[in-house]
């Protein structure tokens, strides 16, 4: 604090104080040190997501025959689809090898299958932390806490080949360290902001009144006899001589481009993970990028678990194992309802097929295909008639 003599007064003057220039502040607003992938909200929203469907679909084992592709039900294929491991369920162990390709394993997954008797027991995922890759020749061996196994011996999931290393993955941690370091910055330097107490909305200055001011009681016995109104709106009367009332606008986020930037980086995380930018909270969703997303990001991670699966648990060429990949798509219930009518009175599906398809229990009788000679759906009954050389009203 400082004096001032004016008129023969003594006054008393607060220096200038900047928050944001303060030694104190640069805890709040300056983030340091490594932040992890997994304590990213929005990378973490993301893989979450592609998680969350992948390890919701049902695990289908197939069949090739001569009339096409038939499902399976045997204790192998409850094995995998409902109890891959003692401990968890299809949804859990799916999650865990999924979130491990994306984050901890960049771009790896590995699981050690267990056999009892010749049968398969147990499928354990390996940490990513246990795992290691050593390079033989052509090939590799992989190192699970040190022990040596041959590629064939384990499941090991594989997405974006490295260059160097064909049968090794390769993740999106490099790619997303400083988006996410960015994004954290961001957020503490926002938290700083909406923490912060010096935001005052206007500035009061009077002139002299130094005892008034030397203490915090006299500061609140002049808010309550000039500024201090008891009806909500009423005017304050102030001595023109003595105060002076000036607005302030604090400094606010889009000022300093925080909320730009946060959009930036969330679109960022969005295409480097190829999830729609709604999923990271920009954007609003729309069925046509959703089931894009759906064809395009998690088919391809699916078939490298599916091909995995068949090339190291299947002894017979005719069988694989497929992701009811279907379920994940996004219909309305009028668009389901139509095409499986129309597939219905065509003779491709039942009856029973099609309520399941609409989530329906299936009904006695229902239960073969439709097979009529000559039957022309409605919808085509006017094309009908113009190949015949009508008008094709249904008058």
């Amino acid at each position: 604090m400082s004096r001032k003599k004016k008129n023969g007064k003594t006054k008393t003057r607060a220096e200038p104080t900047s928050f944001l220039c303060s030694p104190a502040a640069y805890d709040i607003l300056c983030g340091t040190g490594y932040t992890k992938l997994s304590h990213n909200p929005e990378i973490m929203a993301a893989v979450n997501k592609i998680a969350d469907l992948i390890s919701s679909m049902t695990i289908h084992l197939m069949a090739n025959t001569e009339n096409g592709d038939t499902r399976i039900q045997n204790g192998l294929s409850r094995k995998v689809d409902i109890t891959p491991n003692r401990y968890t369920t299809r949804k859990t162990f799916m999650a865990a090898v999924v979130r491990t390709l994306l984050l901890e394993g960049d771009g790896n997954s590995v699981v050690l299958p267990l056999t009892e008797q010749g049968l398969l027991s147990d499928l354990v995922p390996v940490p990513a932390s246990a795992v290691s890759f050593a390079r033989d020749g052509f090939g590799y061996r992989i190192m699970i806490q040190g022990i040596p196994y041959e590629p064939q011996d384990v499941l090991h999931f594989v997405i974006n080949p490295d260059s160097g290393f064909y049968w090794k993955g390769s993740g999106y941690r490099a790619c997303l360290k400083e988006v996410a370091d960015n994004l954290k910055q961001a957020a503490i330097t926002k938290k700083g902001f909406m923490e912060s107490k010096w935001k005052p909305s206007m500035i009061v200055k009077v002139d002299g009144l130094t005892e008034e001011f030397s203490n915090k009681e006299g500061r609140s016995r002049l808010l309550e006899q000039y500024v201090e109104s008891s009806r909500a709106g009423e005017p304050w009367m102030l001595p023109a001589e003595q105060f002076e009332v000036i607005e302030v606008r604090p400094l606010s986020l889009n000022d300093i481009a925080i909320s730009d930037s946060i959009k930036m980086d969330k679109k960022t995380v969005a295409a480097i993970l190829d999830v729609p930018s709604f999923v990271v909270g920009e954007g609003e969703y729309k069925e046509s990028e959703w089931n894009h997303f759906v064809n395009t990001r998690l088919r391809p991670i699916c078939q490298a678990i599916e091909q995995e699966l068949t090339k190291k648990l299947l002894i017979s060429q005719d069988w694989y194992f497929r992701f009811n990949l279907r379920s994940l798509y996004a219909y309305d219930i009028k668009t389901l309802s139509e095409v499986g009518a129309n597939l219905y009175t065509r003779g491709i599906m039942t009856g029973n097929e099609v309520r399941d398809w609409t989530g329906q229990s299936p009904k006695e009788g229902l239960d073969e295909l439709v097979i009529l000679e000559n039957y022309i759906p409605q919808g085509m009954i006017g094309d009908q008639k113009k190949l015949n050389g009508g008008d094709g009203s249904n008058a």
